[in-house]
């Protein structure tokens, strides 16, 4: 006797492509980042973007839209989130240590830069060490890319991202040999530890 398959509604399989949750600050220059590597990993990974706000609010609205896809994801797996992450600044931002907290708290990486995101365009031309405030960095940016404002030539960074990485990495380590609590002080830059992690889902 023929076995007779089932009717019964088959639950969705997981999708092939990972998800990643970016919720950054700013209208011009992180989103605008992070758009342009959506397009060059679109086939191997789902990026969605959520920019403007201060620290404290980026991570509740990501705490908040990773609650609602593991709430949907009952239904459909492929609604869950497989990283979230939020994107800030330090520079005059109130309550950074209690943003910290929160992400800790309910999962949520975080890619800080400080003082601003600026310091992670600057380590794809030179290397900074030195304390640098907001306006002496994007000074520095404008040597570089003359005409700099918000808006980034990402065309101009991609050829010098390993360099970059390469100095975000050198300059976490020395951070870390100035003393005890030295990590994300400024200069520092969390933006290539998210950047890698959407790159290395290219090759997984």
């Amino acid at each position: 006797m023929a076995r007779r398959e089932s009717l019964r509604r088959r639950p969705p399989s997981r999708s092939v492509l990972p998800r990643i949750l970016i919720v950054c600050e700013g209208t011009k220059t992180e989103p605008g980042y992070f758009e342009d590597l959506r397009q060059r990993y679109r086939r191997v990974v789902e990026v969605e973007l959520s920019p403007g706000g201060v620290p404290k609010t980026l991570v509740e609205r990501a705490v908040e839209m990773k609650r609602d896809a593991d709430a949907k994801a009952a239904k459909d797996e492929n609604e869950r989130y497989d990283e979230v992450w939020c994107v800030f600044d330090v520079e005059n931002h109130p309550k950074i240590n209690d943003a910290k907290q929160q992400a800790r708290d309910n999962g949520i990486k975080l890619a800080i830069s400080n003082p601003c995101f600026e310091i992670w365009v600057l380590l794809h031309f030179q290397d900074q060490r030195a304390h640098i405030s907001p306006t002496q960095l994007r000074a520095a940016c404008r040597k570089h890319i003359p005409g700099y404002q918000k808006e980034l030539p990402v065309e101009r960074l991609s050829p010098l991202y390993s360099e970059a990485v390469a100095r975000a990495v050198a300059l976490d380590a020395w951070q870390g040999q100035q003393g005890d609590g030295r990590k994300g002080a400024n200069p520092s830059t969390g933006v290539h530890e998210l950047t890698e992690r959407i790159r290395g889902f290219d090759g997984a």
